[in-house]
């Protein structure tokens, strides 16, 4: 079974998003890095970009394949994790140590349309 951590957002997709303040850390779940094997790049948007919630922001690539990363939520970028671009393979590490980005939201009601830790565990068992 997969590592899921309560009090995360979750999506059908496979990204989670970790709230702080205004601000949501954003990456790929323990589920995700486990199908996707041995991740060897991942794409990041710049930081300023403004990214959309159900929209491409970048993708992860492994020595299997490549998934689009599609945020959860919608803000701007005011970090990414610059230690992916040289050690991609901290994903699969820890997924939810090694968030990819950093946005400050800019709606906290999108986050009700995302999953908790329960509903994501049933989710991936389907």
């Amino acid at each position: 079974m997969a590592k899921v951590i309560e009090g995360l957002y979750y999506s059908e997709s496979h990204e989670f998003v970790r709230v702080e303040g205004e601000y949501g850390y954003i990456g790929i779940t323990d589920y995700a890095q486990n199908a996707l094997g041995n991740v060897v790049y991942v794409d990041m948007p710049e930081v300023d970009d403004e990214i959309e919630a159900g929209e491409d922001f970048g993708a992860v690539e492994s020595v299997k394949a490549a998934s689009d990363l599609i945020s959860p939520v919608s803000g701007t970028v005011v970090e990414i994790n610059e230690n992916l671009e040289d050690t991609p393979e901290l994903v699969n590490k820890d997924a939810y140590e090694n968030w990819i980005i950093k946005v400050e939201l800019t709606n906290k009601e999108e986050l009700n349309e995302l999953m908790d830790a329960e509903a994501y565990k049933n989710f991936c068992e389907k």
